[in-house]
């Protein structure tokens, strides 16, 4: 079923969905689009205000719809444009599309909506691939052109919205999820090497995922189907130089990240819906509700406090910056009971092994939120883009050297021997100490390497069978990909950390998170610290800008110092673990030994070595467990996806 634009009341339309299709070279590739419903129907909790489709000899485009701005039925995609020629399905936001519609009205262009997807249309037959350069906003869409019967992909700059394809000889499938692919009826082959460092990271990084015909798209890229065949090219790429850029002084980059900053929140206040903001009491949440409540007089928030993990609550600063503010805050106070009742919900909408356990407060967060609001602004971004983390601090004075780098190096057996736990300050620390002294006697790849991974590459090799090894060839290269940006030792290249971050961490594991489990809930998440003008703007900045000595992330915190609390200030970053150790050892424990972990279900499944299994669970029920229980987790993640979608 084909739904073209409306002649009658002008609307601004904003998408916020599912996206899948295919493109078929053949016959046999026509054949797939048999599957067009299903693959659809597998979005739904991505869109669930509507679906629609469209289907030709050669193209079906799928959408599902999540209603922002416009919520009549007139607005269902996909769209096709005034002439009938042009077809587009389109996730995402486009914000400064009244300023490109005002451009194209300029050159003769007729519009028949105020719809930012059909301004998006218009500008791509204007434009082309160069329509892309002119977008601030988040996207995944496809456009197909009927008459010439070429189709265009595109991913947005930071890759915010995800996009997934298969490309053989007969066919191109595209779709926001691994489960609509799967719907098409993909071969379900493991990729071993994805399997490998899934393990390391908990998460799998793009182009690649545990499907082995199955990718990413990657940020800032797009897919073009013409005459010529298929063609896979970067569009954006982070400006990163060297050296820093910015003729600014440390005052004015300061005022003009506050600039920046405080133009991307304005746009992402537009909204025919209940809009709120995610408020952690951190300071980059803070940040985000303090500009925004300079554009809105009635702004929610929404924090998440944990009562049987007090080390972790920081629902007090939550409600510091609530009160200066004065928004409308809610907080949804959690107990243990409360994170394990949705624990296997989460697991479930999970399409592809992803294993970082902070998701499961993310989901809980955003279907909560999603009661009161479709759509949340969040602070995610500034940590990679600024130096928010420890282990970027601590990649700073390796770098810097000095007595107390050279001190923690020699400390390293007392690090070994003492108790380490992420679930309390004494064991967080010799964590962190061990991790900072293991660093510094590796070069600067394996040491990002070591800091980013929860395991080394010989200790997930030890945890596979001969039959689920893969190439050494393949897993070095992937990884040496990856890491491509570090080629430079001291203190002010630094940048080149946070770039991998950047095209890493941020993407597949925080972006990820964030998308899954708002979108599972219905839930819209903007990320205003993304927008690509401040993206932009922080890698014009030198290092000393971002980190120093005794402090990380330090023009975001100095350029808002007068604004925000004082409270803020000063304290340890906490982030937040989900109780894992406990889980294992009380609810989760018959899981492990009796299902998902026992030794006869590993056997019979060939994938994992069962004295390596063994070994670890035998260290997560020892007094001394460390940080194996990450290592469990992504285990149980990945047998309950592989039980659920290979088996």
């Amino acid at each position: 079923m084909e739904i073209p634009l409306s002649l009658g009341r002008i609307h601004p339309i904003v998408f916020m969905c599912g996206i899948t299709g295919v493109y078929a070279f053949n016959e046999i590739g026509r054949f797939f689009s048999i599957n067009l419903f299903q693959a659809t129907e597998a979005l739904s909790k991505r869109g669930p205000d509507a679906s629609g489709t469209f289907l030709d000899h050669r193209v079906a485009l799928g959408h599902c719809r999540l209603s922002i701005i416009d919520v009549t039925a007139q607005s269902n995609q996909p769209l096709t444009d005034h002439t009938g020629r042009y077809k587009i399905v389109f996730n995402g936001e486009i914000f400064n599309y009244r300023e490109l519609r005002r451009s194209l009205e300029q050159k003769g262009v007729r519009f028949l909506t105020d719809s930012d997807t059909e301004v998006l249309l218009e500008l791509y037959k204007y434009e082309g691939e160069r329509c892309l350069n002119q977008l601030n906003g988040f996207f995944a869409f496809a456009i197909y052109d009927t008459q010439e019967e070429t189709f265009f992909l595109a991913r947005d700059r930071m890759g915010i919205k995800p996009l997934l394809y298969v490309q053989d000889e007969d066919k191109l499938l595209f779709a926001s999820e691994m489960k609509s692919l799967l719907a098409y009826g993909v071969p379900r082959e493991l990729d071993r090497a994805s399997l490998h460092q899934y393990l390391q990271l908990n998460y799998i990084p793009a182009p690649y995922t545990i499907i082995k015909s199955v990718r990413k798209l990657l940020p800032g890229h797009f897919i073009r189907i013409s005459q010529s065949g298929v063609e896979v090219k970067s569009w954006y790429e982070i400006p990163y130089a060297e050296r820093n850029t910015t003729v600014l002084n440390y005052e004015r980059q300061q005022e003009k990240l506050v600039e920046l900053l405080d133009a991307s929140v304005q746009r992402r206040l537009v909204a025919d819906v209940p809009l709120g903001a995610f408020l952690s009491g951190g300071i980059d949440s803070s940040v985000v509700v303090a500009l925004a409540s300079r554009h809105t007089s009635h702004l929610n928030t929404f924090s998440i406090g944990y009562r049987d993990e007090p080390f972790f609550d920081e629902t007090q600063y939550a409600n510091l910056v609530a009160k200066k503010f004065g928004t409308n805050h809610t907080v949804f106070s959690l107990t243990n009971d409360d994170l394990y009742e949705h624990l296997f919900e989460m697991l479930d909408y999970i399409d592809e092994p992803f294993a970082d356990s902070s998701a499961l407060a993310v989901y809980i967060l955003s279907r909560k939120t999603r009661r009161k609001a479709t759509v949340a602004l969040s602070g995610d971004g500034a940590d990679e883009l600024f130096g928010g983390y420890h282990k970027h601090a601590g990649e700073y004075r390796i770098r810097k050297g000095g007595l107390t780098a050279g001190l923690i190096r020699a400390l390293r057996p007392v690090w070994q021997m003492a108790p380490k736990s992420r679930n309390g300050l004494l064991g967080n620390k010799a964590r962190q100490l061990l991790k900072f002294a293991e660093g510094q006697a590796l070069d600067e790849k394996e040491r990002y390497w070591r800091f980013a991974t929860f395991t080394n590459g010989e200790e997930a090799s030890r945890l596979l069978q001969a039959t689920a090894q893969p190439e050494e060839k393949e897993t070095q290269e992937r990884k040496a990909w990856l890491l491509r940006h570090l080629q430079h030792r001291g203190p002010e290249h630094l940048n080149e950390f946070l770039l991998t971050d950047s095209q890493l961490v941020l993407p597949d594991d925080m972006l990820t998170k964030v998308d899954l489990m708002s979108m599972a809930n219905g839930l819209e998440v903007r990320v205003p610290f993304l927008d690509y003008e401040v993206v932009n703007f922080a890698f014009t900045l030198p290092v000393v800008s971002k980190i120093n000595a005794g402090m990380k992330k330090r023009i975001v915190q100095d350029a808002f110092r007068n604004i925000l609390p004082k409270q803020l200030y000063g304290r340890p970053k906490k982030g937040f673990e989900v109780p894992l150790l406990k889980w294992f050892r009380n609810e989760l424990q018959s899981l492990i030994t009796d299902d998902l972990l026992s030794e006869s279900f590993v056997r019979e499944q060939g994938i994992f070595e069962p004295v390596a299994v063994n070994a670890l669970k035998a260290k997560l029920y020892s007094a001394n467990p460390e940080d194996v229980h990450a290592r469990i987790w992504a285990l149980l993640v990945f047998q309950y996806w592989w039980k659920k979608y290979l088996k």
